[in-house]
């Protein structure tokens, strides 16, 4: 019924047994096997002893025990399911988790090996029951538990070995048992231009003659109003979901999945209902890289799910507006990529980024143009319909083709006219003013195995925005379950032939690694290659060393940390540092160093020692304002035994500076060259040239990384209490330490420089608030949108501070 796998303690001796719960009619017992070091057969395990659960079976406390057997199982649910599974087939239905008492169970953490659990069992010899060692060795003898019955206990989750052998052996015969079939994804992206739908959605997506599997349907510009952007609330979000479901193709009936929006940015998921029991393990999440590189007004959404054997990712994003800023677009793409994770069940996995999935279908508004063309000879070839020239002077295609984004992407063959801009509720191109070049804003584009296009258009009927609706319909190959039963079942047969003593092992490429001048938020990678020369395929684990939390050090992560390495083949770990805000304050100061070992385990086998090191070049971020008051040189050029008594707090002889150098020639940089230059609220604040704008990004780094924030986390609580009241604000500033009473009224004041010249660079209050107080004042704990709010009004009293 139930299995788990323990460690056994004799007169101090630790050996592995495996623990099954049986159950024959009425009757249960646990069966304690001993097995090989790889036990994949029933041949592999030998029953040893039979406890069985009557009346007269107790898990007691040691005062009270005649015969011991002290068994370790490690923590996690698959113990606490045995052992509760133990304790509803006693006898006795009502047993109570209570100690003192000869019919319960006990549960202690074992102080030793804090990752498992002891269990006590012992058998309470009453004159009625089984009377010991020699009446129990008969029911070993007798016992017709087979070797079927063995292999089933053997083959339970828990004892995973197995499974991964199949899944390796499936990998490499996916072609066998993979096809295409009518399995479709119909996609859809469209920006509504801050609209509210005003007619029927049904000419986009209902425009396929049978109904699609799967609905995956992207907005861009849901709202464009000051509330969507600064609370992220909006009554559209209802009115475009009730839209959507409305269009949808009425030969199916669909259920809703998931929704994740951030601002103007929405992904609705829907599936045909007799799929739904199939989709799994959904997870959304959000990036901004709007204003300062953050805000919502652009980004991404996604979602990510897992559908029969695949793990699939759906992006719709919102790249950076303007014809020639196709290299911030390509920037923003990178920073959804690596900035988009979504955590794991399993939280000791490091969080998925959108490419380690198998399908990644992406979607949206990402604003690429067509350069180099005068807007009427693009309309031109458009009334000719040559699309394939226009297609060549497309800042996409072009991108694309120098790898510069999307590299493995496929995107189908465009054969609609553009899909931007036009004048909102008809199909003229744009007659403004600004008169925009008609271009391809809107795509979407696919990554990933047994993929098919059936369609790529545009749908011109759909007329509420200055865009146009696109979809495609993408075939997406799925498993043929007869072959892979056939497959299946032949792995099984042959995994059940294999040696199965044989130890397995591995070369390694190299045992040390060395970082140079690791810098702060800067991403170091080298690669570890494990090749398998062993005889068997081999189960690999970074496992943590004694006293340690984690198999590593904060600042780096081998990436697989585990895996399966088949006979003959290797596998290439990733060994990556980076130090972000959380780790460079140690490092800073010199009380820790790069330095860390890798416990590589192979399971049944042996453990590899690798050495990671590295120097830090030691820098403002991370710092705190205390110890860059103290610096009069740069960081880098000070001595680590200097660095590391400011940290302390050691005295010193010398004057601090009144606020930190590095501050001061950030923010007097931004005064003298950025304060009047004009940005638009889906542009960044401060400057549009690539130098200001890196010293802008430099500058909220710099907060952000701060190991104490400016407003000290002791004091975030007046703040939130007193930020109705301008007075009680400016006297919980006043209490601040000098150095950070210092720093908050300098930043303070330059923004108030910068709201001066609003009418040039078209900044105002709530932006500069919803940007710099969650900076300024951090909170302990996570924030909640009542205390944000707080923060921001508080800090708004020193903005308008002299403002006119």
């Amino acid at each position: 019924k139930h299995a788990v796998q323990c460690d056994v303690l004799f007169n101090d001796v630790t050996e592995s047994r495996l623990l099954g719960l049986v159950a024959s009619t009425m009757e249960h017992a646990i069966f304690i096997y001993t097995h090989r070091r790889m036990a994949i057969t029933a041949d592999d395990v030998s029953l040893e002893d039979i406890i069985p659960i009557s009346l007269d079976f107790a898990v007691v406390e040691v005062s009270y025990q005649e015969e011991v057997l002290e068994l370790r199982l490690p923590f996690g649910s698959h113990s606490r399911l045995f052992l509760t599974e133990v304790n509803r087939n006693h006898p006795d239905t009502c047993l109570p988790l209570k100690s003192h008492q000869c019919d319960k169970i006990i549960v202690f953490p074992s102080w030793s090996s804090p990752s498992h659990l002891i269990v006590i069992f012992s058998l309470w010899l009453c004159s009625q029951g089984i009377s010991g060692r020699e009446d129990r060795n008969d029911l070993v003898r007798s016992s017709s538990h087979t070797p079927s019955n063995k292999a089933q206990i053997l083959a339970m989750p828990q004892f995973n070995l197995r499974d991964n052998l199949i899944k390796c052996e499936l990998l490499k015969k996916e072609d066998d048992y993979t096809y295409l079939e009518n399995f479709s994804f119909f996609l859809g992206t469209y920006n509504v231009n801050g609209q509210t739908p005003k007619e029927s959605l049904s000419p986009w997506l209902h425009c396929t003659d049978d109904p699609p599997d799967v609905y995956c349907v992207g907005f861009q510009e849901l709202d464009l109003s000051k509330e969507a952007f600064f609370f992220n609330d909006t009554p559209k979000e209802l009115e475009w979901t009730k839209a959507v479901s409305k269009g949808l193709h009425p030969g199916a009936k669909y259920a809703f999945v998931k929704l994740v929006r951030l601002v103007g940015i929405m992904l609705i998921f829907y599936v045909k209902k007799e799929h739904a029991e199939f989709i799994s393990d959904v997870e959304i999440e959000t990036v901004g890289t709007g204003i300062m590189g953050r805000m919502g007004n652009k980004g991404a959404v996604a979602i990510r799910f897992h559908f029969h054997n695949s793990d699939i990712c759906v992006v719709n994003s919102h790249l950076a507006a303007h014809i020639e800023e196709y290299e911030r677009r390509n920037q923003d793409y990178k920073d959804i990529c690596s900035r988009l994770q979504f955590r794991q069940l399993d939280p000791t996995q490091p969080p998925l980024t959108i490419m380690k999935h198998n399908v990644v279908l992406w979607i949206g508004d990402l604003n690429y143009r067509i350069s180099d063309l005068e807007v009427d000879h693009v309309k031109e070839l458009i009334s000719k319909r040559d699309f394939e020239t226009l297609h060549s002077y497309d800042q996409l295609k072009r991108q694309i083709d120098e790898e510069a984004v999307f590299v493995g992407f496929v995107e189908g063959e465009i054969d609609f006219q553009p899909t931007y801009k036009y004048d909102t509720g008809s199909d003229k191109w744009d007659t403004s003013e600004k008169c925009r070049v008609p271009a391809w804003c809107d795509r979407i584009l696919w990554k990933g195995k047994n993929i098919k296009q059936e369609h790529y258009q545009s749908h011109m009927a759909v007329k509420t925005s200055d865009h146009k609706p696109v979809s495609s319909l993408l075939i997406i190959g799925r498993l043929n379950h007869e072959a892979y039963k056939k497959t299946f079942e032949e792995i099984v047969r042959n995994i059940d032939k294999m040696e199965n003593e044989c130890i397995p092992s591995v070369s390694l490429s190299e045992r040390e690694f060395h970082f140079k001048d690791v810098k702060f938020m800067q991403h170091h990678a080298e690669t570890l290659i494990l090749f398998n020369d062993g005889q068997v395929p081999c189960q690999f684990e970074f496992i943590q060393k004694p006293n340690e939390l984690t198999y590593c050090k904060p600042w780096l992560t081998a990436n697989p940390p585990k895996g399966f390495i088949a006979q003959g083949a290797s596998v290439e770990i990733e060994l990556e540092v980076f130090v972000n805000r959380s780790t460079a304050p140690e490092l800073n100061s010199g009380k820790q160093q790069l330095e860390d070992i890798l416990v590589l385990h192979l399971e049944r086998g042996k453990d590899y020692f690798i050495s990671v090191t590295g120097n830090y070049l030691p820098s403002c971020y991370g710092t705190s304002i205390y110890s860059l008051c103290q610096l009069r040189e740069p960081i880098q050029d000070m001595p680590q035994e200097t660095l590391y008594k400011l940290v302390s707090n050691a005295a010193n002889t010398e004057k601090p500076l009144d606020i930190p150098k590095e501050l001061w020639m950030m923010v007097d940089h931004l005064f003298r060259y950025a304060i009047k230059q004009v940005r638009k609220l889906n542009g960044y604040v401060f400057s549009s040239k690539t130098f200001n704008h890196s010293v802008a990004e430099a500058l909220l780094l710099f907060l952000d990384a701060l190991p104490e924030p400016v407003v000290p986390y002791s004091f975030y609580q007046q703040c939130l209490e007193s930020c109705t009241s301008a007075s009680q604000c400016e006297k919980v500033i006043s209490m601040l330490p000098q150095a950070h009473q210092n720093v908050f009224n300098y930043l303070a004041a330059f923004l108030r420089e910068l709201l001066k010249n609003s009418a040039s660079n078209r900044l105002d209050v709530n932006i500069l608030a919803t940007i710099f107080a969650s900076l300024l004042l951090r909170s302990p704990t996570k924030q909640d949108l009542a205390e944000k709010r707080k923060t921001q009004e508080f800090f708004q009293h020193f903005l308008i501070q002299d403002s006119s």
